[in-house]
């Protein structure tokens, strides 16, 4: 039996939700998601957690990519929150400038440290307003 290998452009990496890592719900314009409003929902989730907070990655990208390259990370996939680049979420409403800049921002870092970024545009956190629409 031969041992099997993958392609050397393979890339390694790793993979995040934005509900699970941003945290900062509220800041810069971004509006709930349907996590958001499902999370605050008494009885839902055990001990009423949810990802307000979470790994405070919104604040701390940087620290975030400077971990990524220290264990030689080739790629990092993640996921854009809607509701983050347009809150009220549908084609023709406002697109949160802030936002956007933030993941431009996350973009650009990774790409400094030789990190490819693999964008998910869609993890399913549905803007609540849309959703509610």
């Amino acid at each position: 039996m031969s041992k099997a290998t993958l392609p050397k452009d393979f890339l390694w990496g790793f993979a995040t939700a934005s509900y699970q890592i941003e945290g900062a719900p509220h800041e810069d314009g971004r509006l709930d998601s349907i996590w958001d409003t499902f999370c605050r929902l008494p009885g839902k989730i055990a001990g009423n957690e949810n990802g307000d907070v979470a790994c405070d990655s919104y604040h701390k990208y940087k620290d975030d990519v400077a971990l990524l390259k220290t264990i030689g990370v080739k790629a990092y996939r993640f996921s854009l929150a809607w509701s983050r680049i347009i809150p009220l979420g549908g084609r023709n409403d406002p697109v949160n400038q802030k936002g956007l800049q933030y993941y431009l921002n996350l973009i650009d870092e990774l790409r400094a440290n030789d990190i490819e970024p693999l964008v998910t545009l869609f993890h399913w956190d549905l803007p609540d307003n849309l959703d509610k629409r």
